[in-house]
């Protein structure tokens, strides 16, 4: 077995009990003539992993050795792409054996009949990854000439991406398995698909450990068999609790036997008016941007691990969302998801101009995205379109847009009606079960006036700056109706040039919307960098950065305070006058009860953090309680304190010494014994660094 991704490829239609790895060093060559080189597969020719380092070049050529398992003797042998960018042309022995366009879905050939008496053949793929990648999906590869949002494109990641495996099967066999949770949430119900020259008698056999099996008689192989899974004592999936039941399906036929084992988990994801819930309970959405690149292997996960590690770091960082942005990922990160509770918004790549070939590329990808995808429960969005991309920047003003956007929605609508949808992220919407956007600034007054704007002045469009000085207005629906009652959520947005300036936006931009009770959740950009892009909470190689004393997991919490104050700049959020300050703070709590909660005030130096092996005790006249419903902003809390004399985290008020001339508040909620969430504002006797709007301080909102 390769040591190359050496993991079972395909853990959501698991046959691994006859499966052989085909990763692992090719043979390699730019040119068909000659076979000079060598690449590790699955890993991208432009990437240092693969060997290459092939940079813009079109054709690449693959060649191995193939050898079926003796134990496969009177099986099919078929052989399986997880993802080629962009067109695959496939021989075995010399034969044709077939061809696949599109860069980010999974194929198969059979190759039983081009291997030789003993199993064995030499396999040869030819790739063609266009440089002009504009009609083609692509995502956020550069293409030449360039894409229109090419400031945010990536290198190329041409050839095989994804691991490349044999597998045998009977010559009737099953071809897919699609499962759902039952509307009661105490089934799964199953949908069998069988391929191949069924016989007489086939039988079907569905079973769930520990429950009682059902099995059908297959009459039309033509037509999908369907299967109702009771669950006694039903467990339901959930982030706090990602209980999967595996579900194996035989297929007996006087061809033989076929296995599989199909995974899901009992949920249940809807809308109901403005709210998303999930298994019924409210759901807000504290999501992160996850692009799927990594340094040394571009859009491939150098290893398993790799993913588990990006899904632990957004853990970490307090989001329960992670947005894979314009990328079919490989089925192990879903499977991962699944396991570990991560709730994920999945969407198609995008292509880069609206002609009638790049649409019909690009919705060529939602059936076997769907197929593929829709039995994992981590999955609770769909996305389709984002910004416009592929469909030049005037949905508003062009009605064949307006078709093209609401066509691709009621084709994933109509493969999946179970989950919501989106059909164009962050811009103008045309059919969508979320209205969503993208509201970028780069400071917190900025900000917070446009998510005003939206959310309590009911505006029908916000600015956004597509270029240098360009800035156009965009409208939350593309025909002019008003915004109809569904959920919104603000799916992209950050700011600042430095780790530390994003760390300061990460908190005040966030707070901002945790304002708005109507709102159902946030995406943040993003939780790594990227070559060029610096926006990550985390570096590319995952490692931590400088946040300036702002943990991300701090302002992600279920429970949060936030200021009424408009904040300067990092290091100065407010200027203190005549020796202290005095504003209002409000908590914002998205649990499933009310709680009592203590918002105690705790002076620190400027850009730390605090430390929480410490559950500070109100102090006579310090500490204010309140009560917060779930998703109500509370009443205000009035703060007022004056400067410390010291900043070491014990400092008491001025007095006879000085006062520091910079410290840091910390605001940390206590309720019944425990501190369950903080914030904070820089405090300095004078202004530092950017002022507000109109050239003077601000010390609060009112």
């Amino acid at each position: 077995m390769s040591t190359v991704r050496p993991e079972y490829p395909r853990p959501h239609f698991d046959r691994s009990h006859a499966w052989l790895n085909l990763n692992g060093t090719w043979d390699f060559s730019r040119d068909p003539d000659g076979w000079g080189e060598q690449i590790v597969v699955p890993f991208a020719w432009e990437t240092e992993a693969a060997g290459p380092k092939a940079h813009w070049l079109e054709w690449g050529w693959y060649r191995r050795q193939l050898a079926a398992s003796a134990d496969w003797s009177g099986q099919r042998i078929v052989l399986h792409f997880g993802a080629v960018h962009h067109l695959a042309t496939v021989w075995v022995n010399g034969t044709l054996v077939g061809e696949h366009e599109g860069g980010y879905t999974p194929f198969e050939f059979d190759v039983t009949d081009t291997l030789d008496a003993d199993g064995e053949g030499t396999l040869v793929v030819r790739v063609h990854a266009p440089l002009d990648k504009r009609e083609i999906v692509h995502g956020k590869q550069r293409s030449i000439p360039r894409d229109v949002y090419d400031v945010c494109a990536f290198t190329p990641s041409s050839g095989i991406w994804q691991p490349v495996w044999l597998e045998a099967r009977p010559a009737t066999y099953l071809a897919d398995v699609a499962l759902r949770a039952s509307a009661e949430l105490d089934a799964i119900e199953a949908t069998v698909s069988i391929g191949g020259d069924l016989g007489a008698s086939a039988q079907v056999t569905a079973a769930i450990a520990d429950q009682q099996s059902v099995t059908v008689t297959v009459t039309d192989p033509t037509q999908p068999v369907s299967f109702r899974l009771p669950i006694a004592e039903p467990r339901l999936w959930s982030p706090a609790d990602p209980h999967l039941y595996p579900v194996t399906v035989t297929l007996e036929s006087a061809d033989g036997t076929d296995r599989v084992t199909a995974t899901t988990g009992l949920r249940r994801v809807e809308t109901d008016g403005d709210r998303v819930l999930l298994n019924g309970e409210r759901l807000y959405v504290r999501g992160v941007l996850d692009q799927g690149y990594w340094p040394r292997t571009g859009i491939t996960a150098p290893d398993d691990q790799a993913f588990v590690t990006d899904l632990e770091a957004a853990r970490a960082a307090g989001f329960n969302l992670v947005r894979k942005h314009l990328k079919l990922e490989d089925p192990r990160f879903l499977h991962h998801a699944d396991r570990l509770g991560m709730l994920v918004w999945a969407e198609p790549a995008s292509t880069g101009v609206f002609t009638a070939e790049a649409v019909a590329r690009f919705e060529a990808q939602i059936e076997p995205m769907v197929r593929r995808d829709g039995n994992h429960p981590s999955i609770v969005i769909w996305g389709l379109y984002n910004e416009e991309w592929g469909l030049d920047w005037d949905v508003a003003a062009d009605p064949r847009k307006q078709e093209a956007t609401r066509h691709a929605y009621d084709l994933l609508k109509a493969l999946d009606p179970s989950r919501p949808a989106v059909d164009d992220s962050g811009w103008s919407h045309v059919a969508t079960d979320l209205v969503d956007w993208h509201v970028y600034d780069e400071y917190p007054d900025g900000w917070a006036a446009k998510v005003r704007a939206l959310l309590a002045d009911g505006e029908p469009g916000f600015p956004v700056g597509i270029g240098p000085g360009v800035v156009v207005e965009k409208v939350l629906m593309a025909d002019g109706r008003p915004v109809p009652r569904v959920p919104n959520l603000n799916s992209e947005f950050g700011g600042g040039l430095t780790s530390v300036e994003r760390g300061w936006n990460l908190r005040w931009q966030t707070l901002e919307l945790r304002r708005y009770d109507g709102l159902s959740g946030y995406v943040w950009t993003e939780l790594y960098d990227i070559e060029h892009e610096t926006a990550g909470i985390y570096a590319f190689d995952r490692s931590a950065k400088d946040e300036g004393g702002n943990p991300p997991n701090l302002t992600n919490a279920v429970t949060v305070a936030i200021p009424d104050v408009v904040p300067l700049a990092p290091g100065c959020d407010l200027v203190a006058a005549e020796g202290g300050v005095e504003f209002d703070v409000r908590i914002s709590h998205h649990g499933t009860a009310a709680v009592e909660v203590t918002v105690v005030p705790v002076w620190g130096a400027t850009l730390q953090p605090y430390d929480f092996t410490r559950v500070p005790v109100p102090g006579s006249g310090s500490g204010q309680s309140v009560k917060v419903q779930p998703f109500r902003l509370s009443e205000p809390v009035r703060i007022r304190e004056l400067m410390p004399t010291r900043v070491d985290g014990a400092a008491g008020p001025a007095g006879a010494e000085a006062a520091a001339d910079v410290a840091r508040l910390h605001l940390v909620l206590v309720s019944a014994g425990e501190v369950v969430g903080h914030t904070c504002v820089d405090v300095a006797t004078r202004p530092v660094g950017r002022t507000a709007i109109d050239g003077s301080p601000s010390v609060s909102r009112q």
